[in-house]
């Protein structure tokens, strides 16, 4: 079994920051790629920004030039760096993972969630 495990949420008045980071630990073979997705109240899940093992990342046009994904293989973890943040970032954030378990059984996996909260 698998699990992901978020921390790094908070607080924070606009034009701040946070750190946000996903760890995944369990039976991992292998984590190809990694993702943050975030649901605000009332609105549809939708992809924040995501990173390939290879490096590959990728961004909602909301947040390019605000927010830096990275990610460490060796440590199967993602972060997700979050500057000049806005109230509309506020949302619950969640990690995802494209993985493959020691039984060779390929799946998504996400995280149980950590609520970021942009207010002055």
């Amino acid at each position: 079994q698998v699990q992901l495990v978020e921390s790094g949420g908070g607080l924070v008045q606009p034009g701040g920051s946070l750190r946000l980071s996903c760890a995944a630990s369990g039976s991992i073979f292998i984590i190809y790629a990694m993702g943050w997705y975030r649901q605000a109240p009332g609105k549809q899940r939708e992809l924040v920004a995501s990173i390939t093992s290879g490096g590959r990342t990728n961004y909602a046009d909301s947040v390019k030039g605000r927010f830096t994904i990275s990610r460490e293989n060796a440590k199967n973890t993602v972060y997700l760096q979050m500057n000049n943040l806005k109230p509309e970032d506020t949302a619950v954030y969640y990690c995802n993972a494209d993985l493959s378990d020691l039984d060779r059984y390929e799946y998504e996996d996400w995280g149980q969630g950590t609520q970021v909260t942009v207010s002055s």
